[in-house]
């Protein structure tokens, strides 16, 4: 399974991108801003669609990726989540208002779009490609994703904050190569980190003392303005994880 970073900041501004990673050709994580950089003939490839949660910065591509391609496919685009956040995004998205409901178009037999429920620690096999929905602990109902090629795994957090469900994970999954976790705000915003259910340096060192097996750490969602004061103090922070910054363009291959 080849990932490439589409988007991995916690805003916008120049080059930067919210949350999206596309899986091989046909598959998302999540589907901030970077979706909108793919070319037309790759976005008609996209079949499936795994959402963390239902914040705008994952979701805002979503949208406007069916309403864009959904005429030049022949079968629908296959939106995976949480019943909670699949409930949100019919309630507060695609909801005729915001935008049309593309469950519903041309019409409810054959829509150009579908939600697939997925529970908390539920597989979803595609072609042998293994998507698990795992714990987040967020604002609103939220999970992050563990994906399985067969040959090794990859553990994306989403958004999150303190979560020993996630290194219970971590620390069974015996063929993990990479962990993709989430530190939006540098230390002196720690008290907002923790309201909004975030995480600092300080919370991220405090999160991978849980880990028991080597593991490459990228850090994603840094907020625009902060990225170098946070990524300095998870040097001094979490220094012997030597945790790397997540970048657009950057591909992992599990």
């Amino acid at each position: 399974m080849r990932i490439k970073v589409l988007g991995c900041s916690g805003g916008i501004g120049g080059d930067l991108r919210t949350t999206g990673m596309l899986v091989d050709e046909d598959i998302l994580i999540d589907a901030g801003t970077g979706v909108g950089d793919l070319l037309i003939e790759q976005l008609v490839k996209i079949d499936h669609v795994f959402v963390t949660h239902s914040h705008l910065d994952h979701v805002t591509s979503i949208p406007f990726l069916v309403d864009t391609v959904c005429w030049m496919r022949d079968r629908p685009l296959t939106v995976y989540s949480t019943a909670a956040t699949i409930q949100i995004l019919k309630e507060h998205l695609f909801n005729w208002k915001i935008w049309p409901d593309f469950s519903q178009i041309p019409d409810a037999e054959k829509p150009v779009m579908v939600y697939r429920e997925i529970l908390v620690g539920e597989t979803i096999d595609l072609d042998g490609r293994k998507f698990t929905a795992i714990p987040a602990v967020h604002t609103v109902p939220a999970v992050g994703y563990l994906l399985d090629s067969g040959q090794a795994t990859l553990i994306f957090s989403g958004d999150t904050t303190h979560n020993d469900a996630l290194w219970d994970i971590a620390n069974r999954a015996y063929n993990l190569k990479y962990l993709i976790i989430e530190t939006a705000f540098p230390n002196k915003e720690r008290e907002i980190a923790i309201a909004s259910k975030h995480l600092c340096p300080s919370m991220l060192a405090e999160e991978l003392s849980k880990l028991t097996r080597p593991v490459e750490v990228f850090v994603t969602h840094l907020k625009p303005g902060e990225i170098y004061l946070t990524m300095s103090e998870i040097g001094r922070n979490a220094g012997k994880w030597r945790p790397r910054m997540l970048e657009n363009g950057m591909e992992l291959t599990i």
